[in-house]
Parts: structure tokens; sequence; C-alpha cells
């Protein structure tokens, strides 16, 4: 079966619906690419029906006074799999990976990860947030984002919630106004 990776970042569709690693033999894994390699790495999996999530979003630029757009990996190098112990070595086959780290709480990634997925089909404009630093922790009360739970930051008289993937010590984040915001 040819499968041809169209802006698909996900799969199956349904990974991150509900967590089930306790059903399975599978568990999450963090692929470190080789560089710019995570998009075929995507297909290749996809291909070898190997479950995966790669976060994609789209960059705007200019390029010799032409307005382009591109889809790129919103943590750079990495790739997270379910799989269980088969498609992980499936998954090193194709000689993309530099590292394979396993995850320890895989329930606390899965629910990083849906949140981040929200924040992407929300479509809108995210900042990578390295090094993560501490702060207090916060939940979306309403809004598209209600029940998205993070970090808040103060910055330049705006606030901004960063949603952690803390597997990886990088995040996004997302200029909100503090009253939608609860302290947990």
């Amino acid at each position: 079966m040819a499968f041809v990776l169209s802006h698909t970042t996900i799969y199956p569709d349904d990974l991150l619906d509900d967590f089930c690693a306790v059903e399975t033999e599978r568990r999450w894994w963090v692929a470190y690419t080789k560089v710019r390699q995570e998009k075929r790495l995507a297909e290749d999996l996809a291909c070898r029906e190997v479950p995966f999530y790669l976060p994609l979003i789209e960059r705007r630029y200019m390029y010799r006074g032409r307005r382009l757009r591109s889809q790129e990996p919103l943590f750079g190098s990495y790739i997270f799999l379910f799989a269980d112990q088969h498609e992980r070595a499936q998954s090193l086959a194709t000689k993309r990976i530099v590292h394979l780290l396993p995850v320890i709480d895989g329930r606390r990634l899965h629910n990083d990860l849906v949140q981040v997925q929200r924040l992407i089909a929300a479509d809108v404009p995210l900042t990578i947030e390295s090094q993560l630093r501490p702060g207090r922790r916060v939940r979306v009360r309403h809004g598209c984002f209600a029940g998205i739970e993070g970090i808040i930051e103060a910055r330049c008289r705006q606030t901004r919630l960063i949603v952690a993937v803390t597997f990886l010590q990088q995040g996004v984040s997302v200029e909100l106004d503090d009253a939608m915001l609860e302290p947990i």
C-alpha cells in the first residue's frame, strides 16, 4: 500500500483520542531525527503503519520577493512514536533516527501532545518556548482553549500561556487575556 504524506502529522488519525497504553504493549518514544528528516521519517513510519505524531505548523516567509508558506515541525528534529518493540525496530531501520528515547510517563506526554494539537488546530500564532522556566500553573476557563493547562509567564505586559512538552524541555505559547485563566 503506497502512502503519500500530505501534511499528515499523525498516524493513525485517532492516535491522540484516548490514552491506551494500559491496553497494549505500545509505549511512547521520542525520536530525535537527523537534521531536517522529520517529514521523511513520518512518511516512512506511515508506510510501515507505525503510530506517530509530528506536530507541524505553517510558517510564512519571503524569499526573493515572493511570499511562501511551508509546514514545519513545531519541535525541530523531534517526532513522537507510540510503538511496540517490533515497530520500534522498524522505525530505527529507516536510518533517519539519531536517538530513540523512552518516555517514562506516557500518560503525561499524551496529555501534553493533546493540548499542543488543540493549540495547532486553533490556528493561532504559536511561539516556541525553550528551556521552560518555573511559573504558575493555570487552566483556561473559557473560550476555544477551555481546559488547556499550562504555565503562565508575563512578558512585556502581555500574558503568555505556555503548554509544555516537559519531556523535551520545550513548549509552545499563546497570548491570552489573564481574565481567561484560573490558577490550579
